[in-house]
């Protein structure tokens, strides 16, 4: 059974279940931060780690492995948090590698009528310095309705490089300004906090979701 950090109320609405990035545990700071900033917008948000990263935990210092080689983990979870009696709209995504592995498996599950949509934070569309290794292919025909928020100096993918990919009409790109893969600015610089483009992001994704 995958296990869950919780935030928000069990009487939500809408639920959203959100994996970690590469590097970074479900209970890392921004992680938290941003399921704290989604509960405050009347989401109830879910939280899970993929194998290797939970054995991390107990000592096992584990790669992260290829994304598509989890997919079926989050399957598994989207499986065990209606298990877990978390009814309603559901929608998946994640943190970078988190929300990638989410829009990989996410017309599979949406056909069924399983999850309302997606949302991914900082989508890495190629690995850093390598804009020719691209991530794109699945999103260039996706069905499931996605919002994808992205700092514009995120080296994953900057605006003027995601303007050419050709994305799926059901992705919405939401870029924040001087905003970095964490979507973190320089507040001296573009006089945003972290905190504020986190309450951007969890206003926008209220807004959409009462659309779906």
């Amino acid at each position: 059974m995958t296990h869950f950090l919780f935030d928000g109320f069990d009487t939500a609405p809408v639920s959203i279940l959100l994996a970690h990035g590469a590097g970074a545990a479900m209970d890392s700071p921004s992680m938290t931060a941003t399921a704290k900033a989604l509960a405050t917008a009347g989401f109830q948000v879910a939280r899970f780690e993929f194998h290797y990263m939970a054995a991390r935990r107990y000592g096992h210092r584990k790669p992260p492995p290829r994304a598509e080689t989890v997919n079926p983990e989050y399957i598994r979870a989207i499986a065990d948090l209606r298990a877990k009696g978390v009814t309603g709209k559901l929608i998946i995504g994640g943190k970078s590698m988190g929300g990638r592995v989410a829009s990989m498996v996410a017309d599979e599950i949406f056909e069924k009528g399983e999850i309302a949509g997606l949302v991914c934070l900082g989508y890495p569309f190629h690995p850093p310095a390598k804009p020719e290794q691209l991530r794109t292919k699945h999103l260039l025909g996706l069905k499931t309705p996605t919002l994808i928020f992205q700092g514009r100096r995120d080296e994953f993918g900057t605006k003027d490089e995601v303007a050419t990919y050709g994305l799926s009409d059901a992705i919405e790109m939401i870029w924040l300004e001087d905003g970095d893969h964490d979507l973190k600015p320089r507040k001296a610089i573009s006089g945003f906090s972290t905190a504020d483009h986190l309450r951007t992001m969890a206003e926008r994704v209220k807004a959409w979701a009462e659309g779906l």
